[in-house]
């Protein structure tokens, strides 16, 4: 056996070998991405999800700026209504002296006029 005869002998033993492992290498490629089982399905899967939570969160924001403006909407409502309540409650308290004027004004005059 000469040289160029052995060579040729492992040039073919490493194609074999080199062939076997891009087979098993080929094989393992298609059951990773497998959409079903593999790691497609999972990205398959997070993809949907990612899409679903981007809605969610988004939902969420819109309801949370509604709620902001409704919340911002009562609180100023609260303040009108506390001051007008704080501006009858001034007239309430003037009111009443005024009142007791008048009764007196009245008294005076019919006083005057049975006089």
């Amino acid at each position: 056996m000469t040289i160029a005869q052995l060579l040729q002998v492992v040039l073919i033993t490493f194609t074999v070998g080199l062939s076997a492992f891009c087979f098993a290498l080929s094989r393992r490629l298609r059951k990773l991405n497998d959409l079903e089982t593999g790691l497609g399905g999972a990205i398959a899967v997070m993809t949907s999800e990612i899409g679903r939570l981007e809605k969610s969160i988004l939902l969420a924001k819109a309801e949370a700026t509604a709620a902001t403006r409704a919340l911002a909407d009562e609180i100023e409502r609260a303040k009108e209504e506390r001051a007008f309540w704080t501006l009858q409650q001034k007239f309430a308290e003037a009111s009443p002296a005024r009142h007791v004027r008048l009764q007196r004004r009245r008294r005076r005059e019919e006083a005057d006029l049975d006089a």
